[in-house]
């Protein structure tokens, strides 16, 4: 049984959270992944730009930071524990309105974009961007969040 929650680190009412929960499990039975534990964790830009800078050493803000803990393969443990996504609820309303879909949208884009890093997914090639890419729109499309 997968583990996982969403976090609001925010003092906000962020509604929009709960549509989460719909991409994330779609997600997991497309990738036949059981028995894993991750967290999604709901910051402002200040905190996510404190996050990219201490860890990535880049000083700017982001929308999305996947911590994938499998990328150690000296742990070994019973239960798959896949690592923290990251995202700034101040660049996800940005986004929506640059991309000119919902926050809704945005946030369900970036939770799953954070689930496929800590799956493996990348997209520092094209090839495996257009992998990456297609499935994220596979399933949200098949849930009707489209932009």
């Amino acid at each position: 049984m997968n583990n996982f929650e969403v976090v609001n680190l925010t003092n906000e009412n962020i509604d929009e959270l709960k549509y989460i929960n719909d991409v994330i499990l779609l997600a997991l039975k497309y990738e036949n992944v059981s028995n894993a534990n991750f967290n999604i964790l709901i910051v402002d830009d200040e905190e996510i730009h404190k996050i990219n800078k201490e860890y990535r050493n880049v000083d700017r803000v982001t929308d999305v930071i996947s911590f994938a803990l499998e990328d150690n393969l000296d742990i070994v443990l019973p239960e798959r524990m896949l690592g923290d996504i990251y995202i700034s609820i101040d660049r996800a309303r940005v986004q929506a309105i640059e991309y000119n879909h919902s926050l809704k949208r945005e946030l369900c884009f970036l939770a799953l974009h954070g689930l496929l890093h800590l799956l493996g997914y990348d997209h520092m090639k094209k090839e495996d961007e257009d992998i990456m890419f297609s499935r994220q729109e596979m399933i949200l499309n098949e849930l009707q969040i489209t932009r």
